[in-house]
């Protein structure tokens, strides 16, 4: 049996503010160091009323638009958001809700950043292979804009939102051929927000404003990010876990005609390549006008791929998302 992506669309927000813009603001950045270390010149992001439920309504308006995919075949919702609309329910439920769904298509959400897409395909293989569903529709979208600081240069940078929708099939053969999952959750201060939840909720305190020793402004009520910490696990443990899911496969980097890492930064992604010795024409980016969208990087970055020209159907590829828990998770399957 395969469980393959068969289909991807996805939608960004009107609004774009690009890199002048933010040196406008802050003429004290350093906007061309910022620019070289980030990748990223441009980012789209969500308007004062606009959230993740509402980038993953237009992302599946365009999926079911295009023809390709019938909404009555469609076995299971699911959402992947850090930006949800309410505490409860889940923005699976609303999505349900929007396009007037049957019963019989059942529903859930799950919490999880930059790979979430990779542990998304990893929870819906197992439910395509024990015949729980046989078309799921996983959307992944964030408005991770409201949770930054503006004057935060280490975050401001590098994120936009954005959400995508895909439809995980199955199939005779194809697609995923194998998976690696793994977790830290020691490390789940490198990138967090302090504020805002049942342990430490909102108040006046949480709204004051802090500099850390970098001189990045920002409140308890802000994403906390050490770069450096989050570029040193990924560098360790990343290429490790592709190296290993490649060797039980008899495979080398060689044998994969693309390589599609979550867009987290230039900085990261010329890392990653520089370990895995990884020519250029390997690897997929597309973070210079879009930015870092978190869980939706990855199905953005296989639908601009394919629309490129740079991925086609049959090709060997491995995707690899890696971020808050701290998480990450690498897949090699055939497209």
């Amino acid at each position: 049996m395969g469980v393959i992506i068969k289909d991807i669309e996805y939608y960004l927000p009107v609004q774009v503010v690009t890199n002048s813009d933010l040196a406008k603001k802050n003429p004290e950045w350093d906007i061309e160091r910022i620019e070289k270390k980030s990748g990223v010149k441009s980012r789209h992001i969500s308007g004062a009323e606009e959230t993740a439920l509402d980038l993953g309504i237009k992302a599946v308006e365009k999926l079911l638009e295009n023809g390709r995919v019938s909404k009555d075949d469609i076995d299971v919702i699911i959402f992947c958001t850090q930006s949800q609309d309410y505490i409860m329910p889940g923005n699976s439920f609303l999505i349900h809700k929007h396009f007037n769904f049957k019963q019989r298509v059942w529903t859930f959400d799950y919490n999880l950043a930059c790979s979430g897409y990779i542990f998304g395909l990893g929870i819906i293989r197992g439910l395509i292979e024990t015949g729980l569903a046989k078309n799921v529709l996983l959307i992944n979208a964030e408005t991770y804009s409201k949770y930054l600081n503006p004057k935060d240069r280490s975050t401001t940078i590098l994120f936009g939102d954005g959400g995508a929708a895909s439809i995980i099939s199955k199939q005779d053969n194809g697609g995923i051929i194998d998976i690696d999952l793994a977790s830290n959750g020691e490390k789940f201060n490198t990138f967090y927000i302090p504020a805002g939840g049942i342990k430490t909720p909102k108040s006046e305190v949480t709204k004051e404003i802090e500099v850390d020793h970098s001189g990045n402004i920002k409140s308890l009520e802000n994403i906390h990010m050490n770069g450096f910490a989050v570029w040193q696990f990924i560098s360790v443990n990343v290429s490790k876990q592709i190296y290993s899911l490649l060797e039980r496969n008899k495979l080398n980097t060689e044998n994969i005609d693309l390589f599609i890492f979550h867009q987290a930064s230039k900085l990261t992604l010329d890392s990653l390549k520089k370990s895995l010795k990884l020519k250029d024409d390997k690897v997929f980016v597309n973070l210079q006008n879009i930015g870092n969208t978190v869980s939706a990087s990855i199905p953005i970055a296989i639908k601009d791929a394919e629309m490129n020209g740079k991925l086609k159907r049959g090709d060997l590829i491995l995707l690899s998302g890696f971020g808050v828990g701290l998480s990450w998770g690498s897949i090699l399957m055939r497209y």
